[in-house]
């Protein structure tokens, strides 16, 4: 760029300098498109040298950071995009173009990030819904959509978005978590994680019950791992965040409807048609309607050792939600049917809690035993129970066994686990 070109620069107005540097590169993007392999690279030079143009009073750190913002405007998500690529955030949530929070640690943060205005946040909002097909209008004012990294988005405008475009993102964690990590983290303890690897392996049916965020598709993740490897596995996800490094995996993905209300896929169709490709075992990455109902007859027919999870306040309400959802398959079925259904194919619920200090920790893992009369019996195995708070606020209590041994241990033991003579005997924090 020769000094003719050179482009005066107050160092108040770093809009001004930002914007100018985002003209210029997007012109040598139109008239030189770079080669994928070079893509990112490439823009970042031509933002150096665009900025080298220019008159400036900026250090290095604040030139780097300069051309990382431009960087983001132009091929990455403007300006959460520094949010997204920390490994320490778990949500990133937009309320219009001034309100920027994350969830970290189970807490709510906010931060000092703002977009321009509300066509900026649109602007970033379909840049995110492109390559999936989507688009939000007036018509349209709600979407759902996954990044390349896996990490889910789910966005609304105005209309139904009072004060401004919506965004949330639940990122997707990489690397996989390990039952390690989950015992020093404080969800469960080992005599829990030992139960639970044998349930696995033993092809135990298991429901993982929890509210929103409470880390069920994180433990669905763990356990799915002690699957053994030579097993055909069938995931259906909304959203694939599942890592199953299995050999024999298949993994399905539902898929929405496009702009004309064409293209919909949902779980139900993915159920049904995961039966007809001999699978071993279903994971279901969240069970929510209809598909109910064509789950608990594949786990009555040969398919055990399935996984899922569902979203419910305990592990009692999860078995009315299940009662609930098959029901919304349309197919008149008397309730005591129903309920035999359930309790002959769902063997045990873990259920998870976020707790009010943000911790998220199994607080049930409840056998479903068997019908009394019309009522399906639970049968508590272990529970977490709270004790107080200390002085930084911080849930105290203890993981508890209830003294009570489950009908399925000689189910378990056929596999050649052993579990500790004591596991089931007293209070554990181990």
């Amino acid at each position: 760029m020769s000094n003719s070109e050179v482009k005066p620069f107050n160092f108040d107005d770093s809009q001004s300098l930002k914007t100018y540097l985002m003209d210029v590169v997007t012109q040598q993007i139109e008239r030189y498109p770079p080669s994928a392999n070079e893509y990112r690279n490439k823009i970042a030079d031509w933002i150096g040298k665009a900025l080298d143009g220019t008159t400036h009073g900026l250090s290095a750190p604040a030139r780097q950071k300069l051309i990382r913002a431009v960087l983001a405007e132009l091929i990455g998500y403007g300006p959460i995009q520094p949010l997204l690529e920390d490994p320490g955030i778990n949500e990133v949530m937009v309320y219009g173009p001034n309100q920027v929070y994350i969830e970290r640690d189970g807490h709510l943060e906010d931060t000092p990030i703002k977009f321009d205005d509300e066509a900026h946040v649109i602007q970033v909002i379909n840049r995110m819904l492109h390559p999936m097909g989507r688009q939000v209008s007036i018509d349209n004012p709600s979407a759902d959509a996954r990044l390349p990294d896996g990490s889910r988005v789910n966005v609304v405008i105005p209309p139904i978005s009072i004060d401004g475009p919506c965004i949330t993102v639940r990122r997707f964690l990489k690397g996989n978590f390990t039952m390690e990590q989950l015992i020093r983290s404080g969800s469960l303890n080992q005599k829990m994680a030992d139960m639970l690897e044998a349930s696995v392996v033993a092809k135990l049916n298991i429901m993982i019950s929890g509210n929103t965020s409470s880390g069920k598709t994180t433990l669905m993740n763990v356990l799915s791992g002690f699957i053994p490897d030579g097993e055909r596995i069938i995931t259906i996800e909304d959203a694939a965040e599942l890592q199953l490094q299995q050999k024999y995996t298949v993994r399905l993905e539902t898929r929405p409807a496009n702009t004309e209300g064409k293209g919909l896929v949902t779980t139900r169709e993915l159920v049904r048609n995961a039966l007809r490709m001999r699978p071993d075992r279903l994971v279901i990455g969240e069970v929510r309607g209809e598909e109910a109902l064509d789950l608990l007859q594949a786990m009555n027919t040969g398919h055990d050792g399935s996984l899922t999870t569902l979203h419910a306040n305990t592990p009692r309400d999860a078995i009315a939600r299940l009662e609930t959802m098959a029901l919304m398959a349309g197919i008149e079925l008397p309730m005591m049917a129903l309920r035999q259904q359930i309790a002959s194919a769902i063997d045990l619920i873990v259920h998870m809690d976020r707790l009010s200090d943000g911790s998220r920790k199994i607080t049930y893992i409840t056998e479903v035993s068997r019908m009394e009369g019309e009522v399906i019996t639970l049968m508590d195995l272990f529970r977490f129970e709270q004790s107080g708070l200390d002085e930084r606020g911080n849930i105290v209590g203890q993981m508890r066994t209830t003294g009570l041994r489950p009908s399925f241990m000689r189910k378990i033991e056929l596999t050649g686990h052993k579990l500790r003579g004591d596991t089931f005997l007293g209070s554990s924090r181990k």
